[in-house]
Order: structure tokens, then C-alpha cells, then sequence
């Protein structure tokens, strides 16, 4: 066979990975295309191939023999992972184009003509080709591709996790470029629901919890950080040869509204905040934001009854004139994360909802503190009505 003709001869080129070629060439004689899948999928990320040249010589040689047999998502998974070897861009795009092409022809071929099967492998690879678009800094090709995608991505049933994770990633890249915080932050946790963090390496895995914290601190609407700090994502921040253990302790305090630990943070790490250009610029949002998140913590303490705060104690808290107060319940009544009266004739708000926000350990212990005085009050009310009425408790027994 010309295939196993091929993986000898490559053997003989590329001696140091030749017990690869053997397993190739077992499966291929077998037919055992989905081990044979498994196995490519494995090869194109191993170290010793990440050479362009290796791996343009196995897919011509070798995969475009029977990729008619291969599961077309994870033949797409293969052919970015190709791609991706590529040092120049319009090579890779060009080969991609192709890989689509040739998806879109089997479909041609084939008697299902409108399917899952098809849709997923050409938006995963479409995905990959925006990226591509964007780092060559044509941002309106990457937008228009991601208009194009995600209405299809919504239109599809029971779609793989990796398809989701494409146009996630490429969505957050493009509002990366566009300095949108809170859009950044929103794709990126949507990326992150659709993927193992293992399966990031650790360079990545850093950029991409300092990205996030930075874009859930910076965001316009993001007021929750529960859900980021829970993430192992984050863990890297707190990782010993990491440089960015302040940036885990600015989320922590940011969650817990602690202006005092927020105020203590900019003092202790002036110079690692300075060498941030967009929280420099952003001091006064910061201020704000860890302000309102303060409030909320105030309002979260209390129990759901008794509501009705003063504002001379939320000027105490919040470190603000009761004029401040005034401004800060507005702005945040505004926006939606409280609902309530204000009340300036006895100098109190009426609060009667906040914005449900993902819990710490700490804020999980006050609300079971909380429901336990709850069962306190329930217990008592029942001895009450049992002492009160023992017939009609001792007829229903």
C-alpha cells in the first residue's frame, strides 16, 4: 500500500518518532479508523511534530487518503492542529480554506445534505480561520465570521464542547482587541465552561487568569467575582513563581466590598498596580465599583426582613458624605443590582432585592449562620402553636 510505503519512507527521514509511524501503519492495514483518530489526534500534539514540514508530509501522504472515513469534527480537530504548525499566517489560512472545502464537498457527496455532522467541523474551522483574521488585524473580517457564527452555533442541537470553545475563544480575542472589558470577561467564562484547564498549557493558563481578572475588574457590568475566584483558572495566581498573587487578593477583596483591604493592596502593591496601564486609567471606575460591591455586602449581611439601613451607616461603611450615599444608591439602583425606596425624610433606604451574586466560603457560613437562626424561629413557632393547641395537635397525630 502507498500509505505504508509512505510512513516507511518517512521512518527512514524522521527516525526519532519512526515507532509512531509503526502504530499509524497497524492501525491503517486493520481499519481501525477510529483508533487510528484517537491516535493522529495524539500525534499532532506531541513535541516531536510540531515541525510544519512533518506534519504537511503526513497529512498529504497519509490522512487525505481516508479522511472520507474519519469522524469529520475530529478530522477538523486535526487539520487546525496542522494549521496551527504553520509560521506563515496566509499558509495556515490557506490550508484551511482547503479543509473546509474539502468538508463541504464530502457533504456534496454524501445523502445526508443537512447536518450536525457537517455544520460543527466547518464552524470549528471557520472559528479558527477569524482567529487568524484577527491576528493579522482584520478585525471586521473576524467580526463578520463571528456574526456569521454564533447565530449558527445557536441554531444547532447537542453541539460538541469544542465547537462551543471555538467561537467562545475567538469571540473573547476579538473584544480583547476592542478593549471591551465586560465583553471579554462574559466570552471568556463561556470559553472556560467548554474546556478542561488542564488541557491549557501553563503559559496560557496564566495570561488567561491575569486577562480575565483584570477584564472582571475593568468590566462596566460585572459585579460578580465569586464565579471567577472559584475557577482553577485563578489558582495560577496563587501559584509560588507567580508575580500576580495581588491580583488574586484584589478579586478576594473586590467580592468581599473590603475597602480597607482594597486600600491596604494599592499601598503594599503601588508599583505592580502602576505597571497597569488600564487600572491606572481606571482608578476612579475601581473606586467606584468596590463602593457599590461594599454597599451590597452591607445589604447581603442582613437578613432579608430587616432591610432598612440607614444611610449614616452606609456612609460609616462605605467611607462616603451622605451626599456620596445618595449618589452611590442611585448609581446602583440604576443599574439594577438593588431595588428599594430611599427615604430622606428618615435618612433610610428600604431595600427589598439584590442582585443574587456566587457565594465565597466565608458568605456561604453567614447565610447557613443565617438559616440556622431561621429553623431557631421555625422550632419556636411550632412549640408555640403545639403549647396553644395540644387537641388540635394531638387529633391530627
Amino acid at each position: 500500500m502507498a500509505q505504508v510505503a509512505f510512513l516507511q519512507a518517512q521512518s527512514l527521514v524522521y527516525p526519532q518518532i519512526a515507532p509512531q509511524y509503526v502504530v499509524l501503519s497497524d492501525l491503517y492495514e486493520r481499519k481501525l479508523w477510529h483508533q487510528l483518530t484517537d491516535k493522529l489526534e495524539e500525534i499532532v500534539r506531541l513535541p516531536e511534530y510540531q515541525d510544519e514540514t512533518v506534519l504537511t508530509n503526513l497529512y498529504e501522504g497519509f490522512i487525505s487518503d481516508f479522511e472520507l472515513k474519519l469522524n469529520l469534527l475530529r478530522l477538523a480537530h486535526i487539520m487546525v492542529a496542522i494549521s496551527s504548525r504553520y509560521t506563515e499566517r496566509e499558509k495556515a489560512f490557506t490550508f484551511l480554506e482547503k479543509s473546509v472545502k474539502r468538508i463541504q464537498d464530502i457533504k456534496e457527496n454524501s445523502r445526508i445534505k443537512e447536518s450536525t455532522r457537517f455544520k460543527e467541523p466547518v464552524l470549528y474551522i471557520h472559528m479558527h480561520i477569524a482567529l487568524l483574521k484577527l491576528q493579522g488585524g482584520d478585525v471586521l473580517g473576524c467580526k463578520e465570521m463571528l456574526e456569521e457564527g454564533k447565530p449558527l452555533l445557536d441554531s444547532l442541537v447537542d453541539v460538541d464542547p469544542s465547537v462551543h470553545a471555538s467561537v467562545h475563544h475567538v469571540a473573547s480575542m476579538f473584544y480583547k482587541a476592542k478593549q471591551d472589558f465586560a465583553e471579554f470577561y462574559k466570552s471568556g467564562m463561556l470559553y472556560l465552561a467548554y474546556i478542561s484547564v488542564e488541557s491549557l498549557d501553563e503559559v496560557t493558563r496564566m495570561a488567561l487568569a491575569v486577562d480575565l481578572s483584570l477584564a472582571a475588574l475593568l468590566g462596566e457590568d460585572v459585579y460578580n467575582f465569586g464565579e471567577l475566584i472559584a475557577h482553577p483558572v485563578v489558582k495560577s495566581l496563587e501559584e509560588p513563581k507567580s508575580s500576580y498573587g495581588w491580583l488574586h487578593a484584589l478579586l478576594v477583596a473586590f467580592n468581599k466590598g473590603d475597602l480597607d483591604q482594597y486600600d491596604a493592596l494599592c499601598t503594599t502593591h503601588a508599583a505592580a498596580l502602576n505597571a497597569q496601564p488600564a487600572l491606572v486609567q481606571n482608578e476612579r471606575g475601581l473606586r467606584e465599583k468596590i463602593t457599590i460591591l461594599c454597599l451590597m455586602e452591607i445589604i447581603f449581611s442582613l437578613p432579608s426582613e430587616n432591610r432598612v439601613i440607614s444611610l449614616e451607616l452606609i456612609a460609616e461603611k462605605t467611607k462616603l458624605s451622605l451626599d456620596g450615599v445618595e449618589f452611590l444608591l442611585m448609581k446602583t439602583l440604576s443599574v439594577h443590582l438593588i431595588e428599594g425606596v430611599i427615604d430622606q425624610v428618615d435618612g433610610t433606604v428600604a431595600v427589598s432585592w439584590v442582585l443574587p451574586r456566587v457565594l465565597g466560603l466565608q458568605q456561604i457560613s453567614e447565610l447557613r449562620n443565617r438559616l440556622d437562626g431561621w429553623l431557631g424561629k421555625v422550632h419556636t413557632t411550632l412549640l408555640t402553636v403545639d403549647s396553644e393547641t395540644p387537641e388540635l395537635v394531638g387529633t391530627s397525630v
